[in-house]
């Protein structure tokens, strides 16, 4: 719902496509889902690290790095984990307007927030990643000892455990991430954009 009254909308001089021609490549959101420890962040930063080498506008956004900053006001409940997604749609398709490819680091559980973001760009910019790893991988990994916390109930709501994850019905990218390593996920994603002609 729209709270703010009398505000309108102003057309930028500089548009995306001009941005597009000026850098040379094209803009999108590679929104990476999946599961606590399943590599998200991790193969998120390794494909903006190699898009920067190419010489690509880029940049991540990561769950834990936004809740630090603009979505600090918000728990982790069904309502407020809805718009942190929500909130990071909107940031994100700002970043596509600027001519930059964003890569998200977001369990983001929830089909329908996923979905609602997706609604916001242009065919072809929001490019869902799903990072699929068994729970039992990443219970196994726990780099930040999440699991171990929700099973011995002090941390309540926790996505895998007794909190749903939604797994994506028709994401445009799949990654094993307990199959492959992070840098044939690197590849396989700079491939995915080759193939489109977003770089």
């Amino acid at each position: 719902m729209v709270k703010a009254t009398n505000i309108t909308w102003h057309n930028a001089a500089v548009t995306k496509s001009d941005r597009h021609l000026q850098n040379g490549h094209g803009s999108c959101v590679l929104w990476f889902t999946g599961l606590s420890g399943s590599g998200k962040s991790t193969i998120a930063n390794a494909v903006s690290a190699e898009l920067y080498r190419m010489g690509i506008n880029e940049y991540v956004l990561d769950g834990d790095n936004i809740r630090h900053g603009l979505n600090r006001d918000l728990g982790f409940s069904e309502a407020d984990r809805t718009e942190n997604i929500r909130r990071i749609g909107e940031v994100a398709k700002l970043f596509v307007d600027s001519g930059t490819i964003v890569t998200t680091a977001f369990i983001s559980p929830f089909r329908t927030d996923r979905d609602q973001v997706r609604a916001l760009f242009e065919k072809g910019e929001f490019i869902e990643v799903f990072v699929d790893c068994p729970l039992e991988e990443c219970e196994r990994r726990d780099p930040k000892q999440l699991y171990q916390k929700a099973r011995r109930g002090e941390i309540r709501d926790f996505t895998g455990i007794d909190s749903p994850y939604e797994a994506p019905d028709q994401p445009e990218i799949i990654i094993r991430s307990d199959l492959l390593t992070v840098e044939k996920a690197v590849k396989e994603i700079l491939g995915y954009l080759r193939d489109k002609n977003v770089i």
